[in-house]
Order: C-alpha cells, then structure tokens, then sequence
C-alpha cells in the first residue's frame, strides 16, 4: 500500500471504530444504550476531567449538532434514568447535566466492554504492538481537542 492509500484509508477505518462496540464480548451494552454514551462520555469528560459545569448547549456543541437534537438525546438520557439536571453552582438561572448513579455503572459498564472489545480485536497482535496502538490513539485524540482549544482562541 503506498503512502497516499495508507492515508486515504485511515478515514473510513475511523468510521468502523464504533461498531467494535457491538461486538459479542463479555459486559454487553445493548444498541440503544450504545448511542446514549455519547452523550454520557461528553457529561463526564466535561463535568469530571475537565471540572466544566456541562449544559444541553453545550453537549450539541461539542456533538456538532443542533441543539434540539442534543435536547432530545440528553431527554433520552434523563428518561433513561442515565442523567440528571441540576442546578448551576456558578449560575442558579442554568440547568446542568450530571450523571446519575444508574448512568455511572453504565459508563462502567461500557468502559469494561471496550476494553473486552480491543482485547478481542488485538489478541493476535503482540503487547508491544497493542500498547503503541493503544498510545497513538490517545495521542490522535489529545490532539484534536488541543485543535479544538487552538480554533476557540482564534475565535476570541
């Protein structure tokens, strides 16, 4: 494969990513709770690494979508039982989202089937070749979110 389709072929391969997640390994999350951690990952991402006060504004921003869209999923969500608004610390007039005790053993839940999930996929490759894998990865999203804060600044 040359440089250029070895490139050309990261994108699509990005886009298969998320099916590993409906793999038939140990700690199933069902299709429909699948969806929900996206918004529950950017609840605690937000709320827990980054001490943010997280919004329904917020979620459909960083989901890239509107936000009567980001409405009805954190609404999916809090019927679910996965979340819960809450008043602001910072400013009583605004509602923000925390994750219900139902919705932390979810994340858990998903956490240990992903990790079941990449153990599965890899169990061919060699330790070193999984650990590298694995770093590169979170190098790749580290820095699309320092991409992230470098277009806010830019903004401001």
């Amino acid at each position: 494969m040359t440089k250029d389709e070895l490139l050309d072929a990261v994108g699509p391969a990005f886009s298969k990513l998320r099916r590993t997640a409906l793999l038939e390994v140990e700690n199933p999350v069902s299709t429909k709770d699948l969806s929900r951690t996206l918004v529950l990952n950017i609840v605690m991402e937000h709320s827990r690494n980054l001490g943010q006060e997280v919004t329904v504004g917020m979620v459909a921003e960083v989901l890239g979508t509107d936000p009567s869209v980001a409405s009805r999923m954190v609404g999916d969500n809090i019927k679910a039982g996965y979340l819960i608004r809450a008043a602001s610390q910072q400013d009583g007039r605004r509602t923000v989202l925390n994750l219900s005790p139902e919705g932390e053993e979810l994340m858990a839940r998903f956490r240990r089937h992903q990790r079941d999930a990449y153990e599965f996929i890899t169990a061919e490759w060699s330790e070193q070749d999984r650990l590298e894998f694995a770093r590169l990865m979170l190098k790749y999203v580290d820095s699309l979110a320092h991409l992230r804060d470098r277009a806010a600044a830019k903004e401001s």
